[in-house]
């Protein structure tokens, strides 16, 4: 089995790799962590910068708990929730877990909502923890 985890260090995306975490130990799955971003001239060498220091972060969350893992950034010209929902397509994944972050109406209709986006949109059932 393999599972998908869309991280960006929030604490809801903390909480969604731990449940992943769990549930990989219980189905002795390998669980992919992945943080995506749009890529460009519109990324900050900031923001590069803390996607892979979260990534490392996530490398340590599994090695200490012995579970089969590897992390990606991808940065593929597409959103997150479309880059999440194409990597699901491409490589067979069986379950994916996501954080979701309560937003006001207005806040989402602005800025959507990536996880809204995968729950609708993803090829295989989707996690959501908060």
């Amino acid at each position: 089995m393999k599972f998908l985890v869309g991280y960006t260090g929030s604490e809801e995306s903390k909480a969604a790799m731990a449940l992943a975490r769990d549930y990989a130990g219980i189905f002795s799955a390998k669980v992919i962590v992945i943080t995506s971003m749009e890529g460009g001239a519109g990324e900050k060498p900031e923001d590069v910068s803390r996607a892979e220091a979260n990534l490392k972060s996530a490398t340590s969350f599994f090695e200490d708990a012995g579970v089969e893992f590897e992390t990606q950034h991808l940065a593929r010209g597409y959103s997150p929730g479309e880059d999440l929902v194409m990597f699901a397509e491409e490589n067979d994944i069986d379950l994916m877990f996501v954080g979701i972050e309560k937003k006001s109406k207005t806040r989402k209709m602005l800025l959507g909502s990536t996880a809204q986006y995968v729950i609708l949109k993803s090829p295989c059932p989707v996690v959501t923890a908060k």
